[in-house]
């Protein structure tokens, strides 16, 4: 059965984006492409979580109205779906980039939840 192996971020809507990540870098030293990345070691290799404001308008959480969506790792995309979609929960979608494979649910509060699993090492 595939597994959630941790926080991968939380996404939360802000008046402006580039100023907040702005903040945290001049602020807390904490910065990256996405907002505040904090990467770790583990057993295959290295991982990061984020902090990562949008744009108060951005559509990304759709379908949920809340301003904000959680991202969790998982070990196996592939087998998560699969155990979502047995359970009845619809898949809103699902991408691949270099970085990942990513699908998105909705939770029982109507909270936009994306699954994450990192592939390759952690950004710089």
């Amino acid at each position: 059965m595939a597994r959630i192996t941790g926080l991968g971020g939380i996404f939360y809507k802000v008046a402006d984006p580039d100023a907040t990540r702005a903040w945290y870098q001049d602020n807390l030293g904490i910065g990256g492409e996405w907002g505040a990345m904090f990467p770790f070691k583990k057993d295959d290799g290295e991982g990061f979580s984020l902090l990562s404001p949008f744009k108060p308008d951005s559509d990304y959480f759709e379908p949920s109205g809340i301003p904000f969506m959680l991202n969790l790792r998982v070990d196996d995309l592939d087998a998560m779906i699969a155990d979502l979609q047995a359970k009845g929960i619809a898949i809103l979608g699902r991408q691949d980039e270099d970085y990942g494979r990513f699908a998105w649910i909705l939770d029982c509060d109507g909270i936009k939840v994306e699954l994450w699993q990192q592939l390759g090492p952690a950004p710089q």
